[in-house]
């Protein structure tokens, strides 16, 4: 695996401490891979028309900030 360094808002690592704390994942970085799967495996890499990528972009729970 690749050790890749980023910055997240306090609030969200917060809430992924929590959900580590409450036993859904073992870790954060576990956390964070999942999020990561979760958003690559939402994005479709088939042409779309824009009206359709604003209302999947507006469907994204993970993008909100």
């Amino acid at each position: 695996m690749e050790r890749v360094t980023l910055r997240i808002p306090k609030q969200q690592i917060e809430e992924v401490e929590q959900m580590v704390e409450t036993g859904e994942y073992p870790n954060r970085s576990e956390a964070i891979r999942s999020a990561v799967r979760e958003m690559l495996s939402e994005h479709d890499t088939e042409p779309e028309r824009p009206s359709e990528k604003r209302k999947r972009r507006e469907e994204r729970t993970w993008a909100k900030v």
